[in-house]
């Protein structure tokens, strides 16, 4: 049996649930912790020899490049979750874009390889952002791990296919 593992690289105030909260201009000012649980977690796979994907915030890329690195020279895949962890339906596809474009620039310099995968926010391409998967396209993404087949408040698809598959864009793209 296959199976896959992913991991979302963000720190806990990162994290939607303390949006309201927590302010993304005061980020800076936290203590992150993101460092020591990535480290545990890259260790713990190298024990078991298990390889995985790791969906990294640009944000943290920008603040811990040597986390990134890491996880490319363990072996593993380094993937797209955003630069800023921003919700996609609350974006113009203009910033979407370029936070996206971005993101993987960023993520691609400091693993040395290419950037193929992505995941939103909070799972947030929905109905009403389905032209996101359009832009993913064009920035040379080749799969997306973004829409949940499931209700939920913040995100979900109900009715979408929980297995993987490669889907058609609304622009007529494809992406698995």
């Amino acid at each position: 049996m296959k199976n896959a593992f992913t991991v979302d690289v963000e720190d806990y105030f990162q994290v939607e649930g303390f949006a309201n909260a927590i302010d993304r201009g005061s980020w800076d000012g936290f203590r992150t912790r993101v460092g020591a649980s990535t480290s545990t977690l890259l260790e713990m796979l190298a024990r078991h020899r298990v390889r995985a994907t790791f969906f990294v915030l640009g944000w943290v890329a920008r603040k811990h490049p040597e986390i990134v690195r890491r996880i490319a020279e363990s072996g593993h895949e380094v993937a797209s979750h955003g630069m800023s962890h921003r919700l996609v339906y609350t974006q113009t596809p203009a910033e979407f874009q370029r936070e996206t474009r971005d993101a993987k620039a960023l993520l691609e310099d400091l693993a040395q390889k290419p950037v193929l995968g992505y995941r939103a926010a909070t799972y947030s391409i929905t109905r009403r952002s389905l032209w996101a998967l359009d832009i993913l396209c064009e920035e040379g993404f080749r799969y997306d791990s973004s829409i949940f087949p499931m209700r939920h408040d913040r995100y979900g698809i109900p009715d979408a296919e929980p297995r993987p598959h490669v889907l058609t864009t609304p622009g007529g793209g494809r992406l698995v």
